[in-house]
């Protein structure tokens, strides 16, 4: 089976205009990414709109591919590069995930092992010592997992709620989960996901991978323990330098 791996990366951030040019412990944010990215996956592409990133990536020895800048998501980005490839299962990586775990990209290419699955993705257990407000976060988004290791369903409310617990106990009685927002997907399976409108359950969390579960596509959970530090913000850039440093 052949991987392709696609990290889309645009400059234009709301809340951080540049960000994948971003200076990280001395080079640009998506230098980081690609370099752990192609440690594990040597066919490996970063898909951007913007051509100051087009040459950075190129300047540091990286592969690039110039995308239409009219795409609505990473994963419409990751279609157009992943038409004119043979590859047969395409993996999305964020662009701003400067600490992902190698093994999580093993552990996300090992779904495909099944041939049932569609789509691949991750979810991380939740740590009650985290707490409840970190639980309650709908930035954190959460998800229920089927017996057979399939998403039954996102959620940036906490889900399953507990009834009959007061929601304090929730979490010494319940495992929790949390997305880890990495995806691979058959190569046919994303042409025909990138061709879908917004649903409406996509619309009400703003979580795309809802629109897949919802028009019947199936996603396969991988577990991870692995802890990542996210770039959104230029905050988050200096809470990365300090997690590069420890």
């Amino acid at each position: 089976m052949k991987f392709l791996a696609i990290i889309p990366a645009r400059y234009a951030s709301t809340r951080f205009p540049g960000k994948p040019l971003a200076t990280l412990g001395g080079k640009p944010v998506i230098q980081h990414v690609w370099e752990r990215v192609s440690s594990v996956m040597p066919d490996a592409v970063v898909a951007t709109d913007d051509d100051r990133i087009f040459k950075a990536v190129e300047a540091f020895g990286g592969k690039a591919a110039m995308t239409s800048p009219t795409h609505r998501s990473g994963t419409d980005r990751c279609a157009e590069v992943a038409a004119k490839s043979d590859a047969d299962v395409i993996i999305n990586i964020q662009g701003d995930e400067p600490f992902i775990d190698p093994a999580q990209l093993t552990a996300v290419t090992q779904c495909f092992n099944d041939p049932a699955t569609e789509i691949a993705t991750l979810a991380r257990p939740f740590d009650p010592a985290a707490g409840f407000e970190a639980l309650f976060d709908p930035n954190l988004v959460k998800l229920v997992i089927d017996n057979n290791d399939f998403a039954m369903y996102f959620s940036r409310s906490v889900i399953p709620y507990v009834r009959g617990v007061e929601w304090q106990k929730w979490l010494e009685t319940t495992q929790y989960y949390t997305h880890i927002g990495l995806y691979a997907y058959r190569r046919d399976v994303l042409s025909r996901l990138s061709a879908l409108p917004q649903s409406q359950l996509e619309t009400a969390e703003s979580l795309e991978q809802l629109r897949w579960l919802q028009n019947g596509f199936r996603i396969k959970v991988a577990k991870s323990n692995s802890v990542s530090v996210g770039i959104d913000t230029p905050e988050d850039l200096a809470a990365a330098e300090n997690f590069l440093k420890s």
